[in-house]
């Protein structure tokens, strides 16, 4: 949902009104021990920043609860107070937070106000809420973490408690239910669980180092995804992960960017920027001959590691990285190719997508995010050619009849775009990777082809992503499939498994068949002396698609037992056919087992 539609929701009265609640009952329980900061509400619910003279602990939680429920009870009266600036600072003489932002509503000449709960409690605040503390029916605290003043580490670390409120009792147990499917499936403890990947305090922040296992993964879609766009027309080139930082003052990239990017490296006269995206790169692969209408369109793909500076604080596993591996591609098209070429990627995303698993509706859907005619300084001004480019992905998507809805002021500042929406278990939607239209980068660059009149004409670009970050994607599809990955994408396809001694030279036998009928196949043969429920246990901890029994009676009959890791045996079953099931369902790409 989009901020300014979710700032008059019921559900962002109902959660801001409820940190008000929480922080009134910090104040009376801790008096003088608290200075109140900032709110923080999205739709995941509410939080508050503070500065405490304690540490507080999760054991303190419902205490405070017990409190919040005692406001709550009063069902007081939410009151708004316009006051002069004067008032407000004495008002909040003794908090150097709230100052600070006084500061700045003074200086942007906005209406100074109050919110007061009852006669007990007042806030600085912009509002609304909703009427009194009686209309939030349930509410729960759930999390501690730390934060900084504005997110700048520079400044001093604050406590962040978070919180969710609802209009009944039965939307939160509904809500915490979700919760706890939601850690279950949390990407970052099954990568830990499943040795897919680590962070490193040394490395650094935000950067993930893949283990065996997780490379593994990463190869398998990294491969498909290359093969597949090769396959229908993308040419995959290699650029360099730097380039001079005239590269990207001469897209624009860098004063719109610049905060996202890391610092200049210096290298004798010249500056280098680490890449935090490659569309300069493949502009410049385009100039670097003359170029006809018929090699248009020209697609222009790779698998491209990217560098973008995020603050600590936003870090969150391989969802928000500080490195990440792009599968991009840049079309360069004359503008009455542009329609189709856009239908073209979004059939490359979903036949992607369909292939992962994922469900339009269910899994993503389209949001064509628009630019603002208004605002020049965050838009490149050219209202004709925005207004044709948003009309195309417009029609693209009416077409196709796609899951969409529109979203103003979220464009890119070259032009408007189509966003892929993922959600994950609580249905909360990130963006996973977009389809832009961009009619900035051609005249920048100055990009022009020799058209069918011998004339040279401008082309327009269309950005596209075909998966994402390869990080992300992977995050989403840990959580998606809680680490029990599709056959051809798991890490161990098939662990085999002698029940004794007498057994082991014939499961190194069954090794070797399938490593041959199936070349690349992942297995192994688990010879440790450990009794075979615990290594059936393992196997099964570790989401192994297929487990190979072998005893007495498969050694005699030259057959294996197989058990799926659902649970589902099949017993004296000849290794052809095991081969021939586990080789159709890699081949195919298969969800099913």
């Amino acid at each position: 949902m989009k901020k300014e539609k979710f700032e008059e929701s019921q559900h962002y009265k109902l959660f801001h009104t409820a940190e008000h609640v929480f922080a009134q009952a910090i104040s009376e329980l801790y008096p003088g021990n608290i200075q109140l900061a900032v709110a923080h509400l999205d739709e995941d619910g509410f939080s508050n920043d503070a500065k405490w003279s304690h540490a507080i602990t999760i054991e303190e939680l419902p205490k405070i609860e017990k409190k919040m429920q005692e406001i709550i009870k009063k069902d007081l009266p939410i009151r708004k107070e316009v006051v002069s600036y004067e008032q407000a600072k004495e008002l909040f003489k003794n908090n150097s937070f709230k100052l600070e932002w006084l500061e700045e509503i003074a200086a942007a000449d906005k209406e100074i106000s109050l919110y007061w709960t009852g006669d007990e409690y007042v806030d600085l605040c912009k509002g609304p809420h909703v009427a009194s503390t009686g209309k939030i029916k349930a509410f729960k605290l759930l999390s501690i973490a730390g934060a900084y003043w504005r997110a700048d580490e520079k400044n001093d670390m604050l406590t962040r408690v978070y919180g969710i409120a609802f209009e009944s009792q039965q939307e939160l147990e509904d809500y915490l239910q979700r919760l706890e499917e939601a850690k279950l499936r949390d990407h970052r403890k099954i990568g830990k669980d499943l040795d897919l990947f680590v962070f490193s305090e040394t490395v650094g922040k935000g950067l993930p180092l893949w283990t065996p296992r997780g490379a593994t993964i990463r190869r398998e879609i990294e491969r498909y995804i290359v093969d597949e766009e090769i396959r229908r027309g993308y040419l995959h080139v290699n650029t360099p992960d730097i380039a001079r930082i005239q590269l990207y003052e001469k897209s624009g990239h860098y004063p719109y960017y610049k905060e996202s990017m890391y610092a200049p490296i210096q290298d004798e006269d010249e500056q280098f920027m680490l890449r935090p995206m490659t569309c300069p790169h493949h502009f410049e692969l385009y100039l670097s001959k003359q170029r006809s209408y018929r090699e248009l369109p020209m697609r222009i793909a790779e698998l491209a590691q990217l560098y973008r500076y995020e603050k600590s604080g936003e870090l969150s596993g391989l969802l928000r990285v500080r490195t990440f591996c792009l599968a991009d591609a840049h079309i360069v098209a004359k503008p009455d190719q542009a329609k189709a070429m856009i239908a073209e990627v979004l059939d490359l995303i979903e036949d992607i997508a369909q292939t992962l698993g994922l469900k339009t509706g269910e899994n993503y859907l389209f949001r064509l995010s628009l630019g603002d005619r208004n605002d020049t300084k965050k838009y490149f001004k050219d209202d004709a050619s925005w207004e044709f480019a948003e009309n195309v992905l417009r029609e693209v998507l009416i077409e196709r009849k796609a899951n969409y809805y529109e979203a103003e002021n979220e464009a890119a500042f070259y032009g408007p775009k189509i966003d892929v929406q993922m959600k994950n278990v609580l249905g909360k939607e990130d963006t996973a990777f977009t389809v832009q239209y961009d009619f900035v980068m051609p005249k920048r660059f100055k990009m022009a082809y020799i058209a069918e009149d011998g004339q040279e004409k401008e082309p327009i670009v269309i950005h596209r992503s075909s998966i994402g970050a390869i990080e992300r994607s992977i995050g989403f599809l840990i959580e998606h499939y809680a680490g029990s990955f599709p056959v051809w994408l798991h890490p161990e396809q098939v662990v085999i498994i002698p029940i004794g001694e007498e057994q082991k030279e014939y499961a190194r036998e069954i090794a070797e068949k399938m490593k041959a009928a199936i070349p690349g196949i992942r297995l192994s043969v688990d010879e440790d002396n450990n009794t075979l429920g615990k290594r059936i246990r393992n196997a099964q901890q570790q989401k192994v698609p297929y487990m190979l029994i072998l005893g007495k009676n498969e050694v005699a009959n030259n057959t294996v037992s197989m058990r799926l890791r659902n649970g589902e045996n099949s017993n004296d079953q000849t290794l052809e056919h095991v081969i021939e099931r586990i080789s159709e369902k890699i081949r195919e790409k298969s969800l099913e087992l």
